[in-house]
Order: structure tokens, then C-alpha cells, then sequence
């Protein structure tokens, strides 16, 4: 390629570019309308779905409508009616999959199969199905059968008004369910058996929702096709459940990374024509997930691992002072002086728990930065009157779960001090009450005796300030 072609090659992409992002074309338009209103759509009953734990029913569901699309089509083609019509054949997928959806809950109730291999069976049978009948159409004299593939693997480009609308019109009534059955559909996906002990139509409930995943299928079988749809049903509510705990945010975020993926894979299409646009937006929905995998703050890879740092961090600094209180807890004048607090050496410290030097010394530095602890030289240390204080909370709380786990858990006390350091972190202030109120404790600031220490004591190299 010449350097001029390249030139008026790159210019041609940004024009088309331009193009898209500004909806000047009529047919683009059109596209991008429907593949959002899809998304957010499929986004929004995704969520309801993904909750009640029956995220792959809609797979069965998409691969059950083949034999129904292909079927309407030969029988229109006898009839003499016109089999391409849209609305016809997205009626014999509608028909095709709730029988496939049927097939699944009988198999369910009425056997000793499993769901997911009802599922498993009636998806295989139904593809295996509409296949043999699609070779059988294409064999017919009577009609021409190209563009049913479409329906296997989508074909957002040759979207035209009148499937925007009917798309429209299926977002517009899953978002007017959704809003109105908002309180039924959080209970049932959250606790069914007291829904049902309350009295609530848990059945009827779930038939309104397949209603509405069926509705949603059927409709995005031309966009992204029966083998990716369900894409579109799972990945954006998966990506919105690391954003947050809240239903109704999670819905809104589901909406809203469905629409966005679509947008952006339709987008992704247009400037590369060679790429199917089902896939780029299964892709581009696969990007989602995977940045609020990364990202997300309710449960993102970044935000646990912060969080597991900052848990490792306050267990190490706990240890530290918690080691530090015991060399000196005998030797305390409780005036809250400073200068009455006995300091320790490092090595003592060093040896109360399996540290390693450059561990500990970075411990204490943050220790000191915190203002728990102060460096008296000569390699000891002293806490202040807050890290005592602060101690003095840690070890109660640790010797509180030594005393309950000896009394309550059957814990021999020798072994006691590590099943209490595993867990001792995560005490709630409830909780310490709670065991406050069983082990008669009251309101005592100063921790009860380690109940593993001989004699009540434990041995240190202890210096006076």
C-alpha cells in the first residue's frame, strides 16, 4: 500500500469513526438503538436470573428455539406465506423455547435428574434438533433458506425500524416489570422458602420472570444469535455484582454495562466489517467483566487484595504490641506515665513469636510512624500511653477467645493461643460484649491472666526506662 492510499485509508476510518459516534447515518442508528436497548434489557433480567441461580436456563432456553424457528419457516414456505417474516419466525423461537423450558422442569420434577442436566439434555436435543431440520430446509424446492444461520450466530448489521422498535418495546416492558415486581422478585431470589412461608405466588412469580427471559431471548437471537445470547443475560449482571451489594444499584449497573458493551461492540463492527458483530459484542461484554473483575470496590481483585493487605497489616501490628504488653504487663505501675512504662529489647520481642528480624523491624517502624511505640535505643523499644491502651484492649480480646475456646470448644490450653490468634482479628464490638457478658468479665479494662501462661507469668528481658 502507497503511502497516499494509506493516508486517504486512515482518513477514511476516522471519517467513519466520526460517522458512528454522531449517528449521522439512518442505518447506524437504527443498529446502535437496538443493540443498546438489548443490552440494557438483557442486563436488567440477567440480574434477576443470575440471583436466583438459573443463569444457564436462559442457554437452554436460546439453543431450544432453533427447531422453532427453522419449523415456522418450512411450515410458512407450504403455506405460501412469507417465511422470512420476522415477527413469524421470532414467534415460533418463542413457542419452540418454552416447550424447551418445559421439557426442563418436567425432567426436574418428575425425575431423579438433576437441573443442570435437564438443561444440558434439552439444549443438546434441541440444537441436535433444529440442525437436522435446517439441512431439511435447505434441501426444499419451494423457499430459500438463506439467512436463518443468522439466527445461530447473529447479525446486528441487517437490523432495520421496525426490530428496534419491537426491541424497544421488550426493554421498556422488562424495565416496567422489573419496577413493579421489584420487591416480589428481591424476596424470591433472596429467601424462597420464607416467600413461600408468607403465603407469596413464588410459582407465578417465576413464570412472569421466564416470561421475561424468554421475551429477551427471542428478541437478541438476531442481534448476537441463539449461541451467544445468553452472553448477554449472564456477563453484564456478573460485572455489576462486583460494583456493589445493593439490588437496585446491581440492576442499574447490569442496565448500564449491557448497553454499553453492546454500544461498544456494535461500534467495534462497523469499523471493522470483517468481524461479526455478535461476537464483538459478546467480546466487548467480556471486557466489562473483566475490568470489574480487576476494579470493581464490592468485590474486585484490587479491593480484596487491599484488603487482605490491610487485614495482614493490623494482625501484624496487634501481634506486635500484644508481644510487647506481655513482657511488660507485670512490671506496669498502671499511673498512665510514660516514663513508668518498662521498655524491651528487640531480641526479647524476637522471640515471642516465629519473626524474622527484617519483619519485626518493620513492624515496629510502623508501630512507631502510628505513635504506639517509641525507639529507646540500645535496641529497645517502650510502648506509649496509647499503645498501651491499645495493647491492653488486644490482649484481653485474645485471652477472652483462649477462655472461651478452652471452656466452650474443648481446646486444650497449650493449643489454645494459635486457634485464638487465628481468629481474633475479626472480633465485632458486639461480639466482644457477648463474651464479656458468658465468661462474667464486666466491663474490666485490664485482661484477664493468660489461662497457657505458667504461674500466671510469662518470662522476658525486660530493661526499666
Amino acid at each position: 500500500m502507497s503511502y497516499v492510499t494509506a493516508i486517504a485509508s486512515e482518513d477514511s476510518l476516522w471519517r467513519a469513526l466520526e460517522s458512528f459516534l454522531l449517528l449521522r447515518d439512518y442505518n447506524t442508528r437504527v443498529v446502535v438503538l437496538g443493540a443498546v436497548l438489548l443490552g440494557a434489557a438483557a442486563g436488567l433480567i440477567g440480574t434477576f436470573m443470575l440471583l436466583r441461580k438459573r443463569a444457564l436456563i436462559g442457554d437452554a432456553l436460546s439453543h431450544a428455539t432453533l427447531p422453532g424457528i427453522v419449523a415456522v419457516f418450512m411450515f410458512a414456505t407450504i403455506s405460501g406465506m412469507d417465511a422470512k417474516s420476522l415477527p413469524l419466525l421470532l414467534v415460533g423461537a418463542a413457542g419452540s423455547g418454552l416447550l424447551g423450558i418445559l421439557m426442563v422442569l418436567i425432567l426436574r420434577n418428575s425425575t431423579r435428574i438433576k437441573e443442570d442436566s435437564a438443561m444440558g439434555i434439552v439444549l443438546s436435543v434441541f440444537f441436535g434438533g433444529g440442525i437436522a431440520l435446517l439441512g431439511i430446509a435447505q434441501r426444499m424446492e419451494q423457499g430459500h433458506s438463506a439467512g436463518l444461520e443468522s439466527f445461530i450466530y447473529g447479525k446486528t448489521a441487517s437490523m432495520v425500524a421496525s426490530d428496534a422498535m419491537l426491541i424497544g418495546l421488550v426493554a421498556l416492558c422488562a424495565a416496567g416489570l422489573s419496577m413493579s415486581f421489584y420487591k416480589e422478585f428481591r424476596l424470591i431470589c433472596f429467601d424462597e422458602s420464607y416467600a413461600r412461608s408468607q403465603g407469596w405466588p413464588v410459582l407465578l412469580l417465576d413464570v412472569v420472570l421466564m416470561a421475561m427471559v424468554t421475551l429477551v431471548t427471542v428478541i437478541g437471537l438476531q442481534a448476537v444469535g441463539l449461541v451467544l445470547v445468553i452472553a448477554l443475560l449472564v456477563i453484564p449482571a456478573a460485572a455489576a455484582r462486583f460494583w456493589t451489594n445493593r439490588l437496585w444499584k446491581m440492576l442499574v449497573i447490569a442496565a448500564t454495562a449491557g448497553a454499553l458493551s453492546c454500544y461498544v461492540g456494535t461500534l467495534a463492527s462497523a469499523m471493522l466489517p470483517d468481524l461479526p458483530s455478535g461476537a464483538m459484542i459478546v467480546l466487548a461484554t467480556s471486557l466489562v467483566f473483566a475490568l470489574s473483575m480487576f476494579l470493581g470496590p464490592a468485590g474486585g481483585l484490587v479491593h480484596r487484595y487491599r484488603t487482605y493487605r490491610k487485614l495482614q497489616r493490623k494482625i501484624a501490628r496487634q501481634n506486635v504490641l500484644r508481644a510487647i504488653f506481655e513482657l511488660v504487663e507485670h512490671g506496669i505501675e498502671d499511673t498512665g506515665v510514660p516514663q513508668h512504662i518498662p521498655a524491651v529489647s528487640f531480641e526479647a520481642i524476637l522471640t515471642k513469636r516465629s519473626w524474622n528480624r527484617r519483619h519485626l523491624a518493620r513492624e515496629l517502624r510502623r508501630c512507631q510512624s502510628g505513635g504506639m511505640v517509641v525507639h529507646m535505643g540500645d535496641h529497645h523499644w517502650r510502648l506509649t500511653t496509647e499503645g498501651l491502651a491499645e495493647a491492653r484492649r488486644i490482649a484481653r480480646q485474645h485471652r477472652l477467645w483462649e477462655i472461651y475456646l478452652i471452656s466452650h470448644a474443648d481446646i486444650a490450653p497449650s493449643h489454645v493461643d494459635r486457634s485464638a490468634d487465628m481468629i481474633e482479628h475479626v472480633l465485632g464490638e458486639g461480639l466482644v460484649a457477648e463474651l464479656e457478658a458468658m465468661l462474667d468479665a464486666g466491663k474490666k479494662a485490664t485482661p484477664p491472666a493468660s489461662p497457657h501462661s505458667i504461674g500466671g507469668k510469662e518470662s522476658g528481658d525486660v530493661a526499666h526506662a
